[in-house]
């Protein structure tokens, strides 16, 4: 779990993806690589989620493939069987962060208020899924959260975009940052793949400027 963490951290920006045709799979994951952001977390509102996985986890081992939106162990079951190497959830339900615990595979649950951030350390998670982001207050509250919880670190998620994810990544308690806008819905549906490298080209540009 430590490593998966450790990937996370340096790539940045983890692209959450909506696909609702798997045929999209393989040249999203293409565009993913090539525009130096090798990651997707594939959310779970579709049918075509878990085939997603299962494509992009089995032909392209050098993307770091996880699941998001994940409610349920039935939907864990199916992330991991079709080859997630992490769990994203959008709340904290302590069922489910304990069932990915026992089955030793990370699990970045949601958080947005300090209650949330008390049952995360509870369950042993130290790193957790700030959503809706921008919605719950943006990077002020995160630090404001960030305050009294000194060994926690977070990965906002929800509104986050080109324009507000340099001071996300500029604060050392972030993690990474969860973001669509270089995998618009709209860009898949539409194949246009070489938009998508171009706006991962953007965005692995800023985690290196902020990061370097």
């Amino acid at each position: 779990m430590d490593s998966i963490m450790e990937q996370i951290r340096k790539i940045g920006i983890v692209p959450v993806v909506v696909i609702e045709d798997k045929k999209d799979a393989e040249p999203l994951a293409e565009a993913l690589l090539e525009g130096g952001l090798p990651c997707a977390e594939i959310t779970f509102r579709t049918p075509a989620a878990a085939d997603a996985v299962r494509i992009m986890a089995e032909k392209y081992p050098k993307l770091l493939v996880g699941a998001g939106t994940v409610l349920t162990k039935e939907q864990v079951d199916l992330a991991l069987a079709a080859g997630a190497k992490f769990i994203v959830s959008p709340g904290i339900n302590p069922s489910i962060v304990d069932y990915c615990t026992k089955k030793n595979v990370l699990i970045i649950p949601g958080v947005s208020s300090a209650s949330n951030i008390e049952q995360a350390l509870e369950l042993g998670k130290r790193v957790v899924k700030f959503f809706p982001a921008e919605q719950s207050g943006g990077l002020a509250m995160v630090k404001a959260l960030a305050a009294p919880y000194t060994e926690v670190e977070f990965m906002p998620t929800g509104g986050i975009n080109k324009e507000n994810v340099q001071g996300y990544l500029a604060y050392g308690r972030i993690a990474a940052c969860g973001g669509s806008w270089m995998v618009k819905g709209e860009l898949i549906k539409a194949g246009d793949f070489k938009t998508i490298v171009t706006l991962v080209k953007e965005a692995a540009a800023i985690v290196k400027k902020i990061r370097r």
